[in-house]
């Protein structure tokens, strides 16, 4: 696979059916056709929705036709603008990236596994259809680098059984430290012709996440405030070293790299923001890496909150 076509530039519409509260107010209305609409005079060519297990899948694990539903309709929107989607499965049944989610045991859990394995699936067998305006990420943000040789194993049975139902669409796996471009080398080779290598990339952290009060790090200070300037970001050649590797290896296997997630949390200035998004987006365009930025609206990544205001244009051009 030489080209990841129709999905090139997107965003992500996060905290609409994953990490949100799961309330009907939040599922049907979060996001709505109007931010579709806007997302669609961006000029970009695609979505990533994330989405947790338990929007597609009841209590008991039978499937919720709500939940599919309401994931149906919203491709169904934004093919209908002239975006393409990639459908993220952002937490399964016994893994989630998010250790408050309390969700474990999945790598090492036979029962969790095939139960990920048939609620993807269902997935192809729905979606499947919508190839090439549909891909599927399997599964957000793998953590712990032990978890590799497990998260192997079960991503090559996943897209076998994907394949029964989905022959034509294209699959994106990513690596563990949550989807470091530094853990790309370990994904085991493609299994086909259509298997896409993902990651995410919110380097530096310290600069990106300023400020978050979340981050599991004793080294990380959350009162710490910088400029561009003083990030390695602004270095000559950062992000073309940081994602060098993982650019060959993709070239080895006969794929392409994918950013499924990268942003500037919104306590950063907007000056400071668009310097960012332009020295990383200079080195995507560079390597043909598509990609969606984190996030549409809130998250505290939120694009469309008005931080950006009057520069929006000169922001989005480098998404």
């Amino acid at each position: 696979m030489t080209e990841f076509k129709g999905f090139t530039h997107g965003v992500d519409l996060g905290g609409w059916f994953s990490q949100c509260d799961y309330s009907d107010d939040t599922l049907n209305n979060f996001i709505k056709e109007t931010d579709i609409e806007t997302i669609a005079s961006w000029e970009l060519d695609h979505v990533r929705i994330p989405v947790d297990y338990n929007v597609l899948e009841n209590e008991d694990g039978t499937y919720s036709e709500k939940g599919f539903g309401l994931l149906d309709n919203a491709v169904n929107m934004c093919i209908k603008h002239g975006l393409n989607v990639v459908i993220d499965l952002h937490k399964t049944a016994g893994f989630s990236f998010d250790r408050d989610e309390q969700e474990t045991g999945f790598f090492s859990n036979e029962k969790y596994q095939d139960r990920f394995y048939k609620l993807w699936e269902q997935i192809a067998e729905r979606f499947g259809k919508y190839a090439p305006k549909v891909a599927f990420e399997l599964l957000n943000e793998v953590t712990d680098k032990d978890f590799m040789p497990a998260w192997n194993r079960i991503s090559h049975e996943c897209v076998k059984r994907i394949r029964k139902y989905a022959p034509d669409v294209v699959i994106l796996i990513g690596g563990y430290w949550n989807n470091s471009v530094c853990a790309v080398k370990d994904i085991d080779p493609p299994a086909d012709d259509k298997i896409v290598f993902n990651f995410h990339c919110y380097d530096p952290l310290y600069f990106t996440h300023q400020g978050a009060t979340w981050i599991y790090n004793d080294d990380f200070d959350i009162n710490k405030r910088m400029s561009f300037e003083e990030s390695d970001a602004s270095k000559p050649g950062y992000f073309e070293e940081l994602f060098g590797e993982a650019v060959e290896y993709a070239k080895k296997h006969n794929t392409v790299l994918y950013c499924g997630e990268y942003g500037i949390i919104d306590r950063v200035g907007v000056a400071d923001t668009i310097k960012w998004y332009k020295a990383i987006s200079s080195v995507f365009d560079k390597y043909h890496i598509g990609r969606a930025a984190w996030n549409y609206k809130k998250m505290d990544f939120g694009i469309s909150d008005g931080r950006f205001a009057s520069d929006i244009g000169d922001f989005i051009r480098y998404l």
